[in-house]
């Protein structure tokens, strides 16, 4: 056991010890590849975490964290919110899931077509990447075409080029990066007549009110004749409510929220215009536990949290002061790091022109932070229940960390 630098005696003995039995029992010793941990940070790192509240976490060895992983983006409100937890709890004593649907999947639905600009009409299911299978699936069916030009991760089930999935899967999911307009026009004009739609999720490194590239995509969308879908998994109830299309004021056809929607509670909704969405009452989208009235519960409370409270603001005013803070530290310290893209969900940087150098730098900090009680991952969030001290005691120990030295 070791004194770390806020002086508390810490182990995580315990939580590797449960990592090698997760691993006889879990492939890769987790149900969530990005909750593994970091290669270089054995016995540093906390494999499990047993409780959360408000801004801060406790692993199995009782350690605490300020905590900006908040379970990789869906916690947007804080872990254990009162407002969600009574939401849930009270609908736990009546049921969760009947034979028929429950009165809050009409609630909920009503509230999302209220905050979100392309919503007429929605399906509640419980994944993101599942949502975002369904959005697929109805743009081919709705056109009658099979390809799906996208931009970005939308989820497993959408991977291809990997052990498990067909080659013949890539020449109907063509990629192209953020921000080529150009590349997107060229695989418009390669597959002409067979795309079915354009599908973009939220480069939050490059998230800028400035930015065109969405504008750009809603009108070659619309000299082709195909949908536009907005992945809006992350950029949902943290860029604003709406997500990136209420940010940028473009509007897609369907898009897809999940993580922030419901601050943890498991659900998703493929959102969009009546005319497309009603294309599911002739192909199969369906799920037994899509409209799970425990999720709901929590969204509804979420949702109206968001509404009766400046939710959103207090986002950007606390990723604002955590990346201002972090990167007059790396200025300071002269390292070649830093936080860039949007403040609510910022990306970890390190730019020395050697990849095995930046990860050696990331490695080195993330278990500084961990050794002072600070959770990040490649992207950070905060969430509503971090309040300026939290954001300040956290610049304090990531001052510590990195005059304690990145270099290994």
């Amino acid at each position: 056991m070791t004194r770390d630098v806020v002086g508390q005696d810490r182990s995580v003995e315990r939580s590797w010890a449960l990592r090698a039995e997760a691993c006889d029992l879990i492939p890769r010793g987790t149900s969530t590849n990005s909750k593994a941990p970091t290669p270089g940070l054995e016995h540093v790192e906390p494999c499990f975490i047993a409780r959360g509240k408000g801004c801060r976490v406790w692993d199995v060895d009782g350690n605490e964290y300020i905590d900006y992983r908040n379970a990789l983006g869906p916690v947007t409100l804080g872990y254990a919110y009162p407002a969600v937890v009574e939401a849930v709890r009270e609908q736990l004593d009546q049921g969760s899931v009947y034979g028929y649907p429950h009165p809050l999947e009409v609630e909920v639905a009503r509230m999302l077509t209220e905050v979100i600009p392309c919503c007429d009409m929605v399906r509640f299911l419980k994944t993101g990447g599942e949502a975002m299978a369904a959005g697929i699936k109805v743009a081919r069916a709705h056109t009658g075409r099979d390809v799906v030009v996208r931009c970005g991760y939308h989820g497993w089930l959408q991977n291809t080029g990997e052990a498990g999935v067909p080659a013949c899967f890539d020449d109907c999911l063509p990629s192209f990066a953020w921000g080529d307009v150009g590349g997107l026009e060229s695989l418009l004009d390669q597959h002409e007549g067979r795309v079915a739609a354009v599908s973009v999720a939220g480069s939050y490194p490059h998230l800028t009110p400035e930015d065109a590239f969405l504008g750009e995509c809603r009108r070659l969308a619309d000299a082709h004749d195909v949908l536009l879908i907005f992945d809006e998994i992350v950029t949902g109830f943290r860029i604003r409510m709406g997500g990136v299309q209420e940010y940028y004021g473009v509007t897609p056809d369907l898009a897809v929220f999940s993580k922030g929607m419901a601050n943890g509670m498991p659900i998703s909704v493929l959102a969009g215009a009546e005319g497309v969405m009603r294309t599911l009452e002739r192909t199969t989208v369906s799920s037994t536990f899509a409209g799970d009235a425990l999720a709901l519960a929590g969204a509804k409370a979420t949702i109206a949290t968001y509404r009766e409270r400046d939710v959103v603001g207090h986002l950007w005013r606390m990723g604002r002061r955590l990346v201002d803070g972090v990167n007059a530290i790396f200025r300071g310290a002269d390292i070649p790091g830093r936080f860039q893209g949007c403040p609510t969900c910022p990306q970890l940087m390190f730019e020395t022109g050697e990849a095995e150098r930046d990860q050696r730098m990331r490695v080195a900090l993330l278990g500084g932070l961990f050794r002072r009680g600070v959770s990040i991952y490649n992207v950070s969030y905060v969430n509503f229940s971090h309040q300026l001290e939290d954001i300040d005691e956290t610049l304090n120990r990531w001052d510590d960390a990195v005059k304690a030295g990145l270099e290994r």
